[in-house]
């Protein structure tokens, strides 16, 4: 007998040797093999893990929205606190603007009653008898009320003497001596 080649073709319309097979690609079977391997023992832990993933994933993007809308909150806080500290050193410096207005003035008027001081000395006349007579028109001018003298009353009785402990009423109470307690 003769030895007969025979040749198969598969669908593909490739030829193929007697001996040969056909040619598969090994790594994927395996690999598809191992997956469905893995799949069956550990699918439900697999599922489990993705879902927990992706409800990490949802609070992960839920805070992170929610911490740019506390910075736009903290943001525009800030920016009301400044404006108020702004307004607030404005009042600040306007009061202390007329502070120094009023520090003038008066050091000017210091300055201008020393002069007649001297004028005065230098005439021979008396710098008290001005001094005094100035400062009680300025009293008179910046005070509106004229205010009434009141008539003192006395705190005691007029029989009262601490020192004999008579005419302060029942009481004899004395405070007991200072210093350290005798004992034993």
């Amino acid at each position: 007998m003769e030895d007969v080649e025979i040749t198969d073709v598969n669908e593909d319309d490739l030829l193929y040797e007697g001996n040969e097979a056909p040619l598969q690609n090994q790594d994927l079977n395996s690999l598809s093999q191992i997956a469905g391997a893995f799949l069956s023992q550990y699918g439900w832990y697999l599922l489990v893990v993705i879902f927990l993933v992706y409800l990490i994933i949802q609070h992960l993007n839920k805070s992170s929205s929610q911490r740019d809308r506390n910075a736009v909150l903290v943001a525009r806080n800030q920016e009301a606190m400044e404006a108020s500290r702004r307004k607030m050193q404005e009042e600040l410096n306007a009061k202390a603007a007329i502070f120094r207005e009023k520090q003038k003035e008066q050091e000017e008027e210091k300055r201008r009653q020393k002069i007649e001081i001297w004028d005065s000395m230098q005439q021979g006349k008396s710098y008290k008898g001005t001094a005094k007579l100035s400062q009680t028109t300025e009293e008179a001018s910046s005070s509106s009320a004229v205010l009434k003298p009141k008539d003192k009353k006395p705190l005691r009785n007029a029989d009262y003497n601490p020192l004999t402990g008579q005419g302060g009423g029942s009481c004899s109470w004395r405070p007991s001596r200072r210093g350290p307690s005798s004992g034993g």
